[in-house]
């Protein structure tokens, strides 16, 4: 026993690991040095701690069997019993503040209504606002007052003669006036549709037969045709080689389609408003 106890004392110096036969006084050697460390620590622990029960136990313990009759065990040098401690008032520690102070007096249906009228007024302010918004984005999206104003476009007609072409200007495009003359009113009407490439009859395309409104626009590739010229007597594009006739109908080459007719209506003083 002597050489175990100063086995221990060594390994406990030099930090290391010591060998001891697994046997009963081994074992009892181990316990009695952690019982001895264990009870120097109790006297660091002052007044109103007590010691809670733990079992020994030891910590992964290595067995060598040398031979079939002696078997030893490998325990760390410094192994010291582990040991809890409980503070006696930790109950009186937690305490639970009063919030009785904090309560409203009025009580939950006061409370309830004043709520519903913050929800509802902040609500009808939302709405109002988002209102005003949206009214002001759209009035900056619509169209101005110069737009507004070439949306429409007035023509005094009265200052047009009779076998007379008049262009003007209308939202960026021209516009063709033609005061045709009766001779022009039945070449146009004289026309089979079945010859032409859009078939379109004359009273289809004006609504007073001796003024002839269209948009100056080839329908080919946008070019501006000449009046009063062609192998119809109608317009001609140079561009390309498109011939209009004097309902403004093409009859010779690329172009598919008539000149557009522009939404336009006459006034009781002799006027037309295009647009």
């Amino acid at each position: 026993m002597a050489s175990l106890a100063t086995k221990l004392a060594s390994a406990s110096l030099n930090r290391t690991f010591v060998t001891l036969p697994a046997t009963a006084s081994g074992i009892r050697t181990v316990f009695n040095r952690s019982a001895h460390h264990s009870s120097g620590d109790d006297d660091h622990h002052g007044h109103g701690h007590h010691e809670s029960p733990a079992t020994p136990s030891l910590p992964a313990l290595k067995t060598t069997s040398l031979n079939s009759n002696r078997t030893f065990v490998t325990v760390p040098a410094g192994f010291v019993q582990q040991k809890r401690y409980n503070h006696s008032s930790a109950r009186d520690t937690t305490q639970i503040p009063d919030f009785n102070k904090y309560k409203s007096g009025s009580g939950d249906a006061s409370n309830r209504a004043f709520s519903y009228f913050m929800v509802g007024t902040t609500g009808a302010l939302s709405f109002v606002g988002a209102k005003t918004t949206v009214a002001d984005f759209l009035a900056n999206m619509s169209a101005s007052a110069d737009v507004l104003a070439l949306a429409k476009v007035e023509v005094d007609l009265s200052s047009i003669p009779e076998g007379r072409n008049v262009t003007i200007k209308w939202r960026g495009k021209p516009v063709f006036i033609r005061h045709r003359t009766q001779d022009e009113i039945e070449e146009a009407n004289s026309v089979s549709i079945t010859e032409l490439r859009d078939p379109q009859n004359d009273a289809e395309r004006v609504q007073k037969p001796e003024w002839l409104i269209m948009l100056g626009v080839c329908t080919h590739l946008g070019c501006v045709p000449i009046g009063e010229a062609g192998d119809y007597g109608g317009w001609y594009c140079p561009c390309h080689g498109s011939h209009y006739d004097i309902s403004g109908r093409i009859r010779k080459g690329p172009a598919p389609l008539n000149l557009e007719i522009p939404a336009y209506a006459f006034d009781e003083d002799n006027k037309v408003i295009i647009g």
